[in-house]
């Protein structure tokens, strides 16, 4: 195996996801300087969600057309656009419009969509791109979209994003020339950051930059092309529809073999030849309805809470929480890529151990602001620890369906990619309303929250 592929694979990987996760960790610093204020992250997840119309278009053109759509220029026009938008984000996030009497950040909203375009569409051409090359390289593609969650979260480290100090609210309010509230001792307080939300946006724009690099390198260099699993893939019977035909016509190996799709595959034959083994039909359903879980949970639904279940323990255990569980993704890649597993049973009980993790995390959420050993260093340990393993758990889970899938073709990526938009939509969906309409999770104030001992 090359080692330039693999770090290839990685940074294209890198690009998949980093917009939008730059976007989340940076909310502390653009909050208060617009007049969303923390209205934005409701207005984000609907925006990502309106987005899913690209990953829909790239997979109804495999479904009705296949081979019709070339997936390579579909990634240089979303990672172009990816970088002009996170650069002109930079320079206009501030700005506002006036819409019917008050002001609104347009542009800042419609670069966000456009941004949301581009990292929703990558979950249906970048992995389906994956699959010209040997299937080692996908495990190393997986840990690259971990690190588009971990280094824009180690950016934001470094730039002090969300650091509250708490202070005497006299002091505090004499300093902003204010009137302090007597009932209140203490008062949060948030440190300027090292360097403003400008230079993180050009920042993100470097890292799609890089990203895009690698994608022209892992097209076009010379060592990258000996590591093509077959220049077959690359004739022009592709551009024909014809591609995906003619490799399973012309070879058996479970690598090229077209995939029914999830619905399809349940229907028809009782039993189907599904990647390296034989899988019943309702064991590939299971698959399927396991990815949605998973990317459900990881993708939309923890990550809606993650403030609620970890603040209370303080400031200190939400950014050792989010932290360590981005680094869990690449970690699990690793793992994966070292200790692979075809096993379903072993699969559906890690999957069960991960979302107990979830549960108490969850739950941890739901007690909200005096959650369990609130008082207590181990509380933090523990809430620590269950991201981590939370994440650790799914991701490997995650890895082993992307492997799977990868050994029935192309179109099977295409699918895999198309379930994860949809659990990861299904769970935004039901998070939303639980979340900002019903306001079901309180979060307490870092410096005043009072919780029984």
């Amino acid at each position: 195996m090359s080692l330039l592929t693999h770090a290839l694979a990685c940074l294209f990987g890198m690009g998949s996801w980093v917009a939008i996760n730059g976007m989340w960790v940076e909310l502390p610093l653009v909050v208060p300087e617009i007049p969303e204020g923390w209205y934005l992250p409701s207005y984000l997840t609907v925006l990502i969600q309106m987005a899913n119309v690209g990953p829909l278009f790239v997979t109804l053109m495999h479904r009705f057309r296949p081979g019709a759509l070339d997936e390579r220029p579909v990634i240089y026009g979303i990672v172009a656009l990816g970088i002009v938008a996170t650069f002109l984000l930079a320079f206009f996030w501030r700005h506002t419009v006036a819409i019917g009497g008050s002001l609104h950040s347009v542009p800042l909203l419609v670069l966000s969509f456009l941004l949301s375009v581009v990292d929703c569409t990558s979950s249906v051409t970048f992995l389906p791109f994956m699959m010209r090359l040997r299937p080692q390289y996908l495990t190393t593609y997986f840990a690259g979209e971990g690190l588009s969650g971990l280094v824009p979260a180690l950016v934001a480290l470094i730039q002090g994003v969300g650091v509250v100090q708490c202070r005497n609210a006299s002091l505090a309010a004499a300093a902003a020339n204010t009137t302090a509230d007597d009932s209140a001792e203490l008062t949060a307080v948030y440190l300027p950051a090292k360097f403003p939300a400008q230079v993180f946006f050009v920042l993100l724009s470097a890292m799609m930059a890089v990203s895009l690099a690698a994608f022209v390198l892992l097209n076009h260099h010379p060592a990258v092309a000996r590591e093509r699993k077959s220049d077959l893939y690359f004739s022009g019977d592709l551009g024909l529809g014809k591609g995906e035909q003619g490799l399973s016509l012309r070879t058996h190996t479970p690598e090229q073999k077209p995939m029914l799709s999830p619905l399809e595959a349940v229907r028809r034959e009782p039993r189907s030849s599904f990647g390296r083994g034989t899988y019943s039909c309702l064991e590939v359903a299971f698959i399927f309805v396991v990815l949605a879980w998973v990317n459900a949970l990881t993708n939309a639904v923890l990550p809606s809470v993650q403030s609620y279940s970890c603040l209370p323990y303080g400031n200190k255990a939400y950014h050792l929480a989010a932290t360590m569980a981005a680094v869990a993704n690449p970690v699990a890649c690793f793992i994966a890529m070292f200790m692979p597993t075809r096993s379903l049973v072993f699969m559906g009980s890690l999957t069960m151990l991960g979302s107990g993790f979830g549960a108490y995390i969850m739950a941890m959420a739901a007690l909200s602001p005096c959650p369990l050993l609130v008082h207590s260093a181990s509380g933090t340990v523990v809430i620590v620890l269950a991201w981590v393993l939370f994440v650790l758990t799914l991701s490997y889970v995650k890895v082993t369906i992307g492997v799977i899938l990868r050994d029935e073709g192309h179109s099977a990526l295409v699918w895999c990619g198309a379930v994860v938009q949809l659990g990861s939509m299904v769970g935004a969906v039901s998070m939303f309303p639980l979340v900002s309409v019903y306001g079901l999770f309180k979060s307490g104030d870092a410096c005043n929250t009072k919780c029984p001992a």
